[in-house]
């Protein structure tokens, strides 16, 4: 039986940098993956896919909306995602190809297999043409990911209702689409789609819009949303779905309400590939969704078995599976230059326009009762954005508006305790950095970095920017906050 120092099942972003991460250090490394390809769910069904139509939606739509004289844009009555989908081949291959070069640079025993765990270094590989074998190591990693929550009662078809991995596999363009579920991925789709002219409905049993982005940002959104012909049904739950001889799909709503729609999306989240592993055998727990349950350095009930990325749930991000597979690695050989995940995550959100957050929303200041105050500067007042034609993007910082102490217990990310259990902000201290607009998952690291050194909104307003570029609204948010203290 070949020995390897770790194994790692599910080559997505988090498989990968976790192999790579521990093929660093000198360790010998097989790394296990069912389907023929690496790259996970990142770059073959979903991260990468999606954002490749929604640039070229973005394509059309800046021709339609920046009055360029003299250049008209025409489509084909009957054309296909597929033809939109024209740069996605050559982005995935060059991938696929990185990925590829990388593993091989660093000497990692790939294995195309279904992995099974069998006990606390084992793993039994079942492979497509039906032997096995197996394979043992001091640690073993779980990164398999994610797939698309699938509700009992619902016919996912992929030809009228689809799910977040088959929308993209849509024959031709429909009238009218009904996305029945307003997170991330629902959000996303609903602005795609409907800047190709395509009628959404989107439904969604909670009130507002993904709850957790800072609620100025979410209206803009929303407004904007709505202008491009997304219709919302906020506040309401789907009871059915009904497949019409004509091919028509009825959503019905609780209260009896119906939506008549070409084809139908359910966005309604994502479960952990956690099935089929021998967890169960093994004692390792896992939640409703299927998400490994993991310490702080992402050790299963089983110590030397680790489990990260979408597996084990929130934040579910491509950026943080990556830097969790690198801890997991550190954690298990002793390696001490990287022992945690840090508090200050961006989250991008690729809508149209596209959002990005990082620290506190004003909201959450609110609630924690912080004295603090907004700056906020519009892209339409700024020379870059009149020469991209993005006149509704705004870049919206939140600060502390004194020096005040807080209670140990209030959740600020980035900010530590004092000795005496309290929480400590200075005058003018960057809280939070939320952006709707262009550039938007660019724009927001130039604030996360001043969150992670604690620093103040002097810090734009001291820095010299490249002119015209949207980067220096910063500047122009931080003097808009400066002037409402002076007030």
């Amino acid at each position: 039986m070949k020995r390897y120092d770790l194994i790692v099942i599910g080559a997505g972003p988090g498989g990968e940098k976790a192999a790579v991460e521990a093929a660093y250090f000198g360790h010998k490394v097989a790394l296990v993956e069912r389907q023929p390809v690496v790259g996970g769910a990142m770059i073959n069904t979903g991260t990468l896919p999606s954002k490749t139509l929604r640039e070229t939606s973005l394509f059309i739509d800046e021709f339609k909306h920046r009055n360029l004289y003299g250049i008209k844009l025409s489509m084909e009555e009957n054309i296909t995602v597929k033809k939109f989908m024209y740069r996605e081949k050559e982005v995935i291959r060059t991938e696929h190809k990185l990925v590829m070069d990388n593993l091989i640079y660093h000497n990692i025993d790939l294995i195309q297999a279904h992995g099974y765990i069998e006990d606390a270094h084992t793993v039994r590989l079942e492979k497509l043409d039906g032997q096995t074998d197996r394979i043992m190591a001091d640690f073993i990693c779980i990164a398999t990911g994610s797939h698309p929550l699938r509700p009992e009662g619902i016919n996912f078809d992929s030809e009228h209702i689809y799910d977040s991995d088959s929308i993209l596999k849509l024959d031709k363009l429909p009238k009218s689409l009904g996305i029945l579920g307003a997170g991330v991925i629902g959000c996303e789709y609903a602005s795609i789609f409907s800047l190709l002219g395509i009628e959404i409905h989107l439904v969604d049993r909670r009130p507002t819009l993904l709850p957790f982005i800072d609620g100025e940002i979410i209206a803009r959104l929303q407004k904007h949303m709505k202008e491009t012909g997304v219709n919302f049904h906020l506040g309401t739950e789907y009871t059915g779905l009904e497949v019409s001889g004509s091919g028509k799909v009825t959503i019905q709503l609780v209260g009896g309400d119906t939506l008549a729609v070409d084809k139908v999306l359910f966005a309604g989240g994502r479960v952990g590939t956690s099935q089929k592993l021998g967890l169960e055998a093994l004692g390792i727990e896992a939640d409703q969704r299927c998400h490994i349950k993991v310490n702080g350095c992402y050790q299963t009930s089983v110590p030397n078995i680790y489990a990260i990325g979408d597996v084990i749930g929130f934040p579910a991000l491509a950026s943080t599976a990556m830097e969790q597979g690198r801890i997991a690695v550190c954690h298990a050989f002793n390696h001490t230059y990287k022992k945690q995940l840090t508090s200050i995550i961006p989250y991008g959100i690729y809508t149209v326009p596209e959002i990005s957050m990082v620290g506190l929303t004003e909201e959450e200041a609110k609630k924690h009762g912080i004295d603090y105050e907004v700056g906020r500067f519009d892209y339409v007042h700024n020379a870059r954005g009149l020469i991209i034609g993005d006149t509704s993007g705004l870049i919206k910082l939140i600060f502390a508006a004194s020096e005040q102490t807080l209670p140990g217990s209030v959740n600020i990310p980035g900010l530590k305790k004092q000795p005496d259990g309290t929480k400590h902000l200075v005058t003018q201290q960057l809280l939070g950095v939320h952006i709707i607009g262009e550039l938007a998952t660019e724009l927001v690291h130039i604030g996360m970095g001043c969150l992670y050194y604690h620093g103040t909104i002097d810090y734009f307003i001291q820095s010299v920017f490249n002119f015209p570029t949207l980067a220096e609204a910063f500047k122009y948010a931080a003097y808009d906050g400066l002037s409402k203290r002076k007030k």
